[in-house]
């Protein structure tokens, strides 16, 4: 009987620690990520990208340094651009979320292997196989290959401000619900289910969730940016971000949708909206304890924290389906009316303590 495996796509160089940053020249050097000739393209951002390029630029003398404006398609689309006039091996993405995922599409554009080196933890996506982007229509999904070197140095990610990291809290410990609600599809709609995905993405969320280590451990930061890159991969291994996103990115996008000017983090709004669909399940003593641990973190687990109105968070939760056409999460099995899910909320709020 023959053994049959797959291949994961996944990065050659995965360096999480503190002062890794420190090393990235040798990891650069490694063949499977760049020539000998060592031609780098880094896109950095105006801000911290500027004091990081002072700092290494002297041990990456065959680099070419790109400055990004923003988080938006036409950033991506310009730095692709830039990088067609010269020859390059890898290009590099060094900051936060925005870079590296201008910095993903770009590569992808223009056919280069991308090393994403992250200098904050505010989400999932410094490792997934998509580049979310600002376009004319509000913000867009688009699939890209994974990086093929991933680094991230705990005393970088410790000087960024603590809001990136209780970001990243937020949006790891929701794969617990997002797992729920595809086995929810699995199971009402026979909607197919990665096994091996969804034990990385649930394992990813359960570690931060049980971590008794704050914000400022280096214990507790290497298991967060070990779970964001899993997280990552189980994307890349389920071929969508279905791992990842469920009835609370529904609701965050709803978030953004209804309420651009006035939306809170990725990691906030998907964070309260992991807490919510646990309890609209039933799984009140989850719920419960996910809001709990948000709490320690200090993250909101009610609208009125990131400054919402319950009214306005029934309406966000009412839109929510409609923003993932064809996605089958707890708020498209229930299909509450808008005083049903007031009634859930007032539920919630009394389980978790307002």
């Amino acid at each position: 009987m023959p053994v049959l495996t797959r291949l994961i796509p996944s990065p050659v160089v995965v360096d999480i620690r503190a002062g890794a940053l420190n090393d990235l020249a040798s990891v650069l050097a490694d063949q499977r990520i760049c020539s000998a000739t060592g031609k780098l393209a880094i896109a950095i951002s105006g801000g911290s990208g500027a004091v990081l390029r002072e700092r290494l630029a002297p041990s990456l003398p065959n680099a070419e340094w790109f400055e990004v404006g923003g988080g938006t398609l036409d950033d991506a689309i310009k730095l692709a651009d830039a990088l067609k006039k010269g020859r390059y091996d890898a290009l590099v993405g060094l900051g936060g979320g925005k870079i590296i995922d201008c910095a993903k599409f770009a590569a992808a554009r223009v056919g280069l292997p991308l090393v994403a080196v992250a200098t904050n933890l505010s989400h999932d996506g410094l490792c997934s196989p998509v580049a979310t982007l600002d376009n004319d229509a509000g913000r867009g999904s688009y699939g890209v290959p994974n990086p093929i070197a991933v680094v991230i140095d705990l005393d970088v990610i410790r000087e960024a401000p603590v809001r990136f990291v209780r970001s990243g809290i937020g949006d790891a410990v929701s794969n617990i619900s997002c797992i729920a609600d595809w086995e929810l599809a699995n199971r009402e709609t026979g909607e197919a289910i990665d096994g091996l995905a969804a034990a990385m993405a649930r394992q990813a969320g359960e570690a931060v969730l049980r971590h008794p280590g704050g914000v400022g451990d280096d214990g507790f930061l290497q298991v967060l940016a070990e779970g964001l890159v899993l997280t990552g991969i189980a994307m890349s291994v389920s071929g969508d971000s279905r791992p990842a996103s469920g009835a609370c990115h529904e609701i965050n996008h709803a978030f953004d949708l209804l309420f651009p000017k006035r939306a809170a983090s990725h990691g906030e709004q998907v964070g309260l909206g992991a807490a919510f669909a646990m309890h609209l399940r039933g799984a009140h003593e989850e719920s419960e304890q996910m809001a709990e641990v948000l709490r320690r973190h200090g993250l909101p687990v009610l609208p009125a924290e990131i400054g919402f109105t319950v009214d306005e968070f029934v309406q966000v939760v009412e839109y929510a389906p409609q923003t993932r056409p064809g996605r089958y999460t707890i708020l498209e099995h229930l299909n509450l009316n808008h005083d049903q899910i007031k009634d859930a909320y007032a539920d919630y709020a009394k389980a978790i303590g307002s």
